[in-house]
């Protein structure tokens, strides 16, 4: 459960973390209004669940209310990453005498969440620590302990942060455990010419498991943002969409996660997790394999079903079904194995497609559809 920008900075004021004064807007001429409200000068910033919105043009500096008005103008209705701009919050600048980033991040792997800090704020951890890995402090924090000050300052210490920030690292921890969040984070937390610490931009994560305690959000954090996922969405699929070029469809959350896994383990990147469900009909096969291939983004893509509740001969039935309607541009592998995957395999071979191969493991399914990938 993505939190918008704004949502998240009203979350970082409500436990006690300076936030610039900003106002959100689905009209042009009330962002002029705003503008005027927050002393004239605002920082107009697109509303999208998605990184990247400075480089696409999504965040501009109005230096008058009439001003405000042309720049969310201008951004409202634009695509940023597949999102577009509905609303756009205008927030007062701040002077920045320097940046630092800060976050708190669940690593499954570990057991543990993780501290995440730098010195060099302002842009994308990932190119700070592709550029300089020296530069960022990652500190395990153990979830029964969490982040006391002393813990705060230990990290404050080894990111060369101010020593304002225990302070803030304190806070964030606090927003991060009341608000079920697994993923926290303030880039830039800046610093002022007065030596104050603000928060400019933030993002949250929600446990979609702690929902129920999360009900002040409503429908608008946790309906999908991207049009995949909302067509998915519509059509009942358990689908998330990734960065990746290899579509990947599999029946079973953990069967899922797994193919993911050995799909990158060949050197090529998931496009998104769906999991058909144990119970799939050939109709689910079909929605499903039509909306992995309309991601312009997948380069090939690999169904790898182990049939149970769901027969394979239902998922080859449904692939044939798929392929009569939607029009196949892109590599398809299919392993299929267990309940009825002779009958499914032998289906698939009664309704040959040049495009379509069949693979008898996993890895070799996904060495294969990696293959395709990179190679297209």
């Amino acid at each position: 459960m993505d939190l918008y920008e704004h949502q998240a900075r009203e979350l970082f004021a409500e436990h006690g973390i300076a936030v610039p004064r900003a106002e959100v807007t689905d009209s042009p001429k009330e962002a002029r209004e705003i503008a005027r409200r927050l002393g004239g000068r605002a920082v107009v910033k697109a509303q999208v669940k998605t990184g990247g919105r400075g480089k696409a043009g999504g965040v501009g500096l109005a230096a008058d209310p009439a001003a405000a008005e042309l720049t969310a103008r201008r951004i409202l209705g634009m695509d940023i990453n597949g999102h577009t701009v509905r609303t756009v919050m205008l927030a007062q600048p701040v002077d920045i005498e320097s940046e630092f980033y800060v976050s708190y991040v669940l690593d499954r792997g570990a057991g543990c969440f993780l501290a995440i800090a730098s010195a060099e704020g302002g842009t994308e951890i990932e190119e700070v620590a592709a550029r300089r890995p020296d530069a960022v402090t990652r500190i395990p924090i153990d979830p029964a302990q969490g982040v006391t000050p002393a813990k705060a300052g230990e990290i404050v210490a080894a990111a060369g942060l101010p020593s304002q920030a225990v302070d803030v690292l304190v806070r964030l921890w606090r927003v991060l455990v009341r608000e079920d969040a697994l993923l926290v984070e303030v880039n830039p937390l800046a610093r002022t010419p007065q030596d104050r610490l603000i928060a400019l931009d933030g993002k949250v994560t929600l446990d979609d498991n702690a929902s129920f305690r999360q009900a002040r959000w409503g429908g608008t954090a946790a309906g999908p943002d991207d049009p995949l996922e909302a067509a998915a969405a519509a059509k009942g699929l358990h689908y998330v969409k990734l960065d990746g070029e290899v579509g990947v469809i599999g029946n079973g959350a953990g069967l899922v996660m797994s193919t993911l896994d050995v799909v990158a383990g060949c050197g090529a990147r998931p496009a998104d997790f769906l999991d058909i469900g144990g119970g799939a009909s050939a109709g689910v096969m079909a929605d499903g394999l039509a909306l992995v291939l309309s991601d312009p983004a997948v380069k090939s893509v690999l169904v790898n079903i182990f049939g149970g509740i769901t027969a394979c001969d239902a998922v080859a039935e449904g692939i044939v079904r798929a392929l009569d309607t939607v029009r196949l541009t892109k590599p398809l592998v299919v392993r299929l194995d267990g309940n009825n995957a002779a009958r499914g395999r032998a289906i698939l071979d009664e309704h040959p497609h040049p495009l379509v191969e069949q693979a008898t493991t996993m890895d070799s399914a996904a060495r294969r559809a990696a293959r395709l990938a990179t190679a297209a």
